[in-house]
């Protein structure tokens, strides 16, 4: 009888059709995308905090990467926004250190400059730079600053000497733009 009942348990333990559990996966790369979409949203709806929190939330999930740049950078537009360039400005330098090649972010941390009232000091400082980059803030804080001439001067020579980055095709399409003006 012993062996019987051994037997069929054995039979209802292999017939059972038990399988492991799927493992679930947290993937911090895809939730920092998520809440940079939903600070966004609360960017759209005007609820500015929660924007905010969302965009830090999302920094610190996907940290040192070329996204975080754009996360940096909605985080600087939204305390743009809310009248705090000087938290802006960390955020603005932030994404143009992690990826510097998006002309967005230059020309968020000129206004960021001109708001705080700096553009005449950073003109001085990225005069003296030799970072062929530093030449397309130059220009724009040229710009800003009201001396047009100097800078269209100053980005058409950063155009000449570095012609194949991917953000000089940005700095062509701003010439063109303020040339028309």
């Amino acid at each position: 009888m012993k062996k019987i009942f051994s037997i069929l348990i054995c039979i209802m333990i292999f017939s059972c059709g038990y399988r492991r559990p799927e493992k679930f996966y947290i993937d911090a790369v895809t939730n920092a995308t998520r809440h940079n979409t939903l600070g966004t949203e609360y960017l759209l709806e005007r609820c500015y905090y929660a924007a905010i929190q969302e965009f830090k939330i999302a920094i610190s999930l996907n940290p040192d990467t070329q996204a975080s740049a754009v996360y940096y950078n909605n985080l600087g537009e939204t305390y743009m926004k809310i009248g705090f360039p000087n938290l802006a400005q960390d955020c603005f330098e932030r994404a143009l250190k992690l990826y510097g090649l998006n002309l967005q972010y230059y020309q968020n941390l000129t206004a960021c400059y001109k708001k705080m009232r700096l553009a005449n000091r950073m003109i001085t400082k990225y005069k003296a730079s030799t970072n062929p980059l530093d030449k397309v803030m130059l220009g724009l804080l040229y710009v800003e600053t009201g001396d047009t001439q100097k800078g269209i001067m100053t980005l058409d020579d950063f155009c000449m000497s570095e012609p194949d980055l991917i953000l000089t095709h940005g700095v062509r399409n701003y010439l063109r733009d303020l040339t028309r003006k």
